[in-house]
């Protein structure tokens, strides 16, 4: 039984061995990642373009709003996950909604000074008819990065209504991780 296990352990040595050696003794160590973005790092706004603008008129679909962040730091960062995004309503029945997140995975995105990445938000708009105890009318968004406890606050620029789903499981009003 020793022998087998010393028979492995130096076929392991010779393996490693073999291994670390292809590699020259004089390549650079892998580069460390870049540190976490902070609010302080990024500047934030909504997606204005007309590509980029949520049919609020239109009332038988979700719609999106994009929320873009740009590294205006001296250094490259990285922003993974969702933002905190707290819609408030311009109505008194409003209040505030926190939106709930999509099921979709988030990825590690690498901002250098000045790139921009942004993240949908998944709206259901309504007609301006429906009775306002079902109506969401947004007037601000305050807006977290991932990781981060600092907001930004967004004009709502979009102006219409959504249906109120604050208390949902599964709301048709959601977000989703930056860069998707």
């Amino acid at each position: 039984m020793k022998s087998k296990l010393i028979a492995g352990a130096l076929a392991a040595v010779a393996v490693a061995g073999t291994a670390a050696s292809a590699t020259p003794a004089s390549a650079a160590p892998a580069k460390a990642e870049p540190p976490r973005c902070h609010t302080a790092d990024l500047k934030a706004g909504f997606a204005t373009g007309e590509d980029a603008r949520p049919e609020m008129e239109q009332t038988e679909k979700q719609t999106q709003a994009y929320i873009w962040f740009t590294n205006q730091s001296q250094r490259t960062c990285t922003l993974s996950g969702f933002a905190g995004v707290d819609m408030i309503g311009a109505q008194e029945t409003d209040g505030t909604w926190s939106l709930a997140r999509s099921s979709k995975k988030p990825e590690k995105m690498i901002l250098e000074q000045g790139d921009t990445v942004d993240f949908s938000i998944n709206l259901l708009p309504v007609a301006g008819s429906t009775p306002q105890k079902e109506k969401f009318v947004p007037a601000k968004f305050l807006v977290t990065p991932p990781n981060e406890t600092e907001h930004f606050t967004l004009k709502w620029p979009f102006g219409g209504q959504i249906l109120k789903q604050d208390g949902a499981t599964h709301p048709a009003t959601y977000l989703n991780p930056v860069g998707r």
